[in-house]
């Protein structure tokens, strides 16, 4: 069976008096053995808080597709696993949106991270335009094949599905709407790495609060005066 995990997104917030937050984190990690714990914090933060909860899965918030290089102000995967990160954010709607970012990009992303033995979570989703037209699942599915690399596996890879008109708009679809989309996905994946994603755990993220937490998954975002996860 699939182990449960719970992941959170700090984005551009914290600062080490915040690192303070992780410790309550993970205790209630402690004490849910049966479930993974994931947090994504600042490259700034990444060292600190690996060092201050060592049981707890830290990681990158996103990643460069190059290993090194002529890149100002880029962060490669190889610098983050350097401090301490296990994993990395990758294809995240704000990244898609704000950064102009590609399900290509997303790929390059993930294989980046992959070279240097970090975990990915890639995320996927579609506009609100998009779910309006109905064209949810068709936006999810051309996302998902460009963006998966070929050797794809449960032991590293993750998928979060976060339509990109539910993060902090209190607007979220229904479960049946999330099940419409993990399903899809699933198959989707099942196309394209065969056996292996059956090991695959999809997440489900967007505005997600502690009341919504009966979902089969928590890819929660954190947000500032927030602090609410599942």
């Amino acid at each position: 069976m699939r182990r449960k995990l719970v992941a959170g997104n700090w984005k551009m917030n914290g600062s080490r008096a915040a690192l303070a937050e992780l410790d309550t984190i993970a205790a209630a990690a402690a004490a849910a053995p049966g479930v993974d714990v994931a947090v994504a914090v600042p490259f700034t933060l990444i060292d600190a808080a690996s060092q201050r909860v060592p049981g707890l899965a830290i990681g990158a918030e996103d990643v460069h597709e190059a290993d090194s290089g002529a890149h100002t102000g880029c962060v490669s995967a190889s610098m983050v696993k350097e401090v301490g990160a296990s994993f990395t954010i990758v294809g995240h709607s704000e990244r898609r949106a704000d950064q102009h970012e590609t399900s290509h990009d997303a790929w390059a992303k993930a294989a980046a991270a992959r070279r240097q033995g970090l975990k990915v979570i890639l995320c996927c989703g579609e506009t609100e335009a998009e779910r309006d037209a109905d064209r949810a699942e068709r936006v999810v599915q051309a996302q998902i094949e460009k963006s998966v690399p070929d050797n794809a596996d449960g032991s590293w890879f993750t998928l979060a599905y976060e339509p990109r008109w539910a993060i902090g708009t209190g607007r979220t679809p229904t479960l049946d709407e999330i099940a419409a989309i993990h399903a899809i996905a699933r198959a989707k994946l099942r196309m394209l790495i065969g056996d292996a994603a059956a090991g695959v755990r999809i997440l489900y993220g967007g505005s997600v609060t502690g009341g919504e937490c009966g979902v089969d998954s928590g890819y929660a975002e954190r947000r500032r005066g927030a602090g609410r996860w599942c």
